[in-house]
């Protein structure tokens, strides 16, 4: 466990190299090196866990170490390019801390920043398509997630609006926000986002949803009127 002392020098340290760094070009600096070297070394560790679950599990702890780094960089980064605060950023959403993730994500997108190589797919489509599918999953599991999930999303939505990306994702983020906002009362701002992913991919499966949804508002509706 790294010590108070400790975790405000890698800060302090993270943000001076992040802000010196030129946007674009690879990130360096002693913080850098050091949090890469154990990312190598955890990613080695996680390659021989062959469960799904322990292998969150084992993310969730070793994530803590990299927050200081996190926090610096995010406080003071110019842009440069940065595996492992990317790495991270994947990390926190296959854990379920989207709003970790999104703090990231915010950053990384205003900056340009690319994903690893590994992760084969330009950073707003990854970001966008794995938040949509761990919100979607947590609603199934817990609806009452709803609540916390769905200003998360809508942020997530305003970050990637102008974002070129394919329509399938763009649709698996409206139905996770349709959903979030279902639960959480908002019915047409739900049915909105809803219709918008029926619109961009057809076969999302919301199709019931609407039609529930659209007899539902209706109803509520002749009740405040009559």
């Amino acid at each position: 466990m790294t010590s108070p002392a400790r975790r405000h020098y890698q800060r302090i340290t993270a943000a001076k190299a992040a802000g010196d760094a030129q946007s674009g070009q690879p990130q360096t600096g002693e913080q850098y090196e050091l949090h890469a070297a154990a990312l190598w070394e955890a990613r080695r560790t996680l390659k021989n866990i062959k469960s799904v679950a322990a292998k969150i599990d084992k993310k969730r702890e070793l994530l803590p170490e990299f927050d200081s780094y996190v926090a610096g960089v995010i406080e003071a980064g110019n842009g440069a390019q940065d595996d492992v605060l990317m790495t991270i950023m994947v990390w926190r959403i296959d854990t379920g801390d989207i709003e970790g993730a999104l703090a990231i994500a915010e950053y990384a997108l205003h900056n340009g920043l690319d994903t690893p190589d590994r992760y084969e797919r330009d950073t707003a489509s990854l970001v966008t398509e794995q938040i949509a599918e761990e919100a979607l999953s947590e609603i199934e599991s817990d609806d009452a997630q709803a609540y916390r999930l769905a200003p998360l999303l809508e942020h997530l939505n305003t970050l990637t609006a102008d974002m070129d990306m394919h329509d399938p994702i763009r649709a698996k983020l409206h139905k996770a926000l349709g959903y979030a906002l279902r639960e959480s009362g908002a019915g047409e701002r739900a049915l909105d986002h809803l219709k918008q992913a029926l619109s961009l991919n057809e076969r999302i499966g919301v199709k019931k949803d609407i039609e529930k949804l659209e007899r539902f508002i209706k109803q509520q509706n002749e009740r405040d009127q009559g």
